[in-house]
């Protein structure tokens, strides 16, 4: 078992020898390692049985650094980064040769982003080299948004988790790029389309996974059409005919605001019993993950108000759902 604990100094450590760590972030936790480094970045796809056509997040400490790593930035970009770095939006942007064509899976874009926590931005500042970090889960499994969900899952194969509390935001960043003058959003997450479009825009949203093409390559990371799911059968759609249909079953229920009758409340777990989206969205992964527990059947769900927020939260239901190809 790999260490826990709050020492930068030591994840520093590791993170110079080649080694991969979990960091905190607002959104999930991530396994982190040096982007610079193939052999440690390697380690990354493997420790998370992660395919590598399936690219990774670059993460840094200061805005100046984007320059090293990228070769334009459009206007839209510069505005977007200004006003959301640190914080849960990753830019998609033309890479220098300085990042390895593995981490971004051969494509000649990079996606990159300054996380907004604390713990991990005082971490980038001791080391010389940007970290490349992917949630630190089995890959297709729940996102982690605390210590303890990577201990249990990661924490044999990892020399330090780094400690950070329970992540703020608890859904990964969203991915914005640009084509053509256009702004896209290539993955929901937890900065609002809303709040980007007040700074630059309609935006449009990109679709690269159909269910005709299903293995078309992968454009950033998170865009399988398949993720976030546990282990148990996931279920999305009516609640009421979802109770009808998985009746006889012994069923776990993740719902947003209200109770269900029928199935007993210890099955039963509510995203945002305030009715908040955001309370959603901090919830959902560790929801999933406490459902995954049970002795239960299946879990059913219905989509959340698909508003704010509640766009990332359902993306990640539908494809939690989704069955694996």
């Amino acid at each position: 078992m790999g260490l826990i604990g709050t020492d930068i100094s030591l994840a520093s450590k590791f993170l110079k020898q080649g080694e991969v760590v979990s960091i905190p972030t607002e959104t999930v936790y991530g396994l982190a390692a040096n982007a610079y480094n193939e052999a440690a970045v390697s380690k990354v796809f493997s420790i998370k049985q992660r395919p590598m056509s399936n690219p990774l997040i670059i993460h840094i400490g200061d805005i100046e650094q984007i320059n090293e790593f990228v070769k334009e930035i459009p206007s839209e970009a510069v505005i977007l980064a200004q006003h959301f770095w640190p914080g849960p939006l990753t830019l998609l942007l033309p890479k220098k040769a300085t990042i390895p064509d593995m981490v971004t899976a051969g494509s000649n874009k990079v996606a990159i982003r300054i996380p907004n926590h604390p713990v991990t931005l005082q971490l980038l500042k001791t080391i010389p080299f940007p970290l490349a970090a992917p949630s630190a889960n089995p890959f297709g499994y729940v996102s982690p948004t605390t210590t303890e969900h990577v201990k249990e899952q990661l924490g044999d194969k990892i020399p330090y988790i780094l400690m950070g509390g329970t992540c703020a935001v608890g859904i990964e960043s969203t991915i914005v790029g640009f084509e053509d003058g256009k702004t896209i959003v290539y993955r929901l997450g937890g900065l609002e389309i809303a709040s980007i479009e007040k700074l630059v825009g309609t935006v449009i949203l990109h679709n690269n996974l159909t269910a005709s093409n299903p293995i078309e390559k992968l454009v950033t990371p998170g865009s399988l059409s398949y993720h976030y799911s546990p282990n148990k059968l996931l279920k999305l759609g009516n609640m009421s005919d979802l109770l009808v249909t998985y009746g006889s079953q012994k069923v776990g229920i993740l719902a947003f605001d209200q109770y269900y009758e029928g199935v007993n409340k210890g099955q039963q777990i509510l995203l945002a019993p305030t009715g908040k989206v955001e309370e959603a969205a901090y919830n959902l992964f560790a929801a999933l993950r406490e459902l995954d527990q049970l002795d239960i059947d299946v879990i059913l769900c219905s989509l959340v108000p698909h508003q704010g927020l509640g766009m990332a939260i359902n993306d990640r239901l539908v494809r939690a759902s989704a069955s694996r190809i």
